[in-house]
């Protein structure tokens, strides 16, 4: 019974330290944010790497499920001799849940996953330490131009992935299955009103922070906990990122839902 005890006194001890230190990891990410020097040229960096380089993958999704809707969506709304309200629900559906959820889950995998095996790398090798060094803080010099920049990105990738979305399910059901254009069209604008679309903006803006903080972190504390370094363990904490962060999103997404309903 003591053994019993003193394993969940430990992995209790463990849990909560685990939790302590990615608390402090997340204040020294935002308090870069108001450390000179500046961060602008790393920051524009990250923008070209986190935004311009996930436009195709995002449009690409944005695309397909924006069809998926249409389809789908024409053939419930048919059963009940509504198909006029089918850009009603495709807009409403991306601009409120699907657009932020998928820019996020699409960037995570890609840009993400990326950002871990980096600073990752950066930790096995003792580059992190060397900086430590110098006197440079590593928090401000890698992590923050990373944050800036996802807050930047997210937002704006969310809203291509909305148009883009809101054309693919224009394309399937007007093009393909005979919609009104124009009540197509109406049902978006008389549909969507500013606080559909704040709450994209705002559930953007909580998953960049989540996934910087997240993936930055896993790859920041690489095998520090199991006390060994090497590459088995920037691929496990890489595939933990993304898992974790994945995870969060979707859990994320249901608690600002609720908040802001």
């Amino acid at each position: 019974m003591s053994r019993l005890l003193q394993s969940l006194g430990a992995y209790t001890l463990t849990r909560l330290a685990y939790l302590g230190r990615m608390g402090l990891f997340l204040g020294y990410m935002i308090r870069g944010i108001l450390r000179p020097p500046g961060k602008y040229w790393p920051v524009v960096k990250q923008i070209h790497f986190i935004g311009t380089k996930s436009f195709f993958v995002i449009g690409f999704t944005a695309a397909f499920t924006g069809m998926v809707l249409g389809l789908q969506g024409y053939y419930t709304l048919a059963k009940f001799g509504s198909e006029g309200l089918l850009g009603s629900g495709v807009a409403l559906s991306l601009i409120r849940e699907l657009g932020p959820v998928l820019s996020a889950l699409m960037v995570t995998g890609r840009a993400g996953s990326a950002m871990c095996a980096e600073i990752g790398i950066m930790r096995i090798d003792e580059q992190i330490d060397a900086l430590e060094c110098m006197a440079i803080d590593p928090y401000a010099y890698l992590i923050t131009p990373k944050l800036l920049a996802c807050l930047i990105c997210l937002p704006l990738l969310t809203a291509f992935c909305d148009v883009v979305g809101i054309f693919g399910g224009y394309v399937i059901g007007v093009e393909l299955l005979g919609v009104s254009p124009g009540a197509y069209l109406d049902g978006v604008y008389q549909s969507v009103v500013w606080e559909d679309v704040y709450m994209g903006i705002v559930k953007s803006l909580c998953f960049a922070v989540v996934m910087i903080w997240i993936c930055t972190y896993k790859g920041y504390y690489a095998g520090l906990d199991e006390g060994n370094f090497g590459p088995e363990e920037v691929s496990r904490a890489t595939t933990n990122a993304v898992v974790l962060s994945s995870v969060t999103i979707l859990a994320g997404d249901y608690l600002v839902t609720s908040i802001l309903l």
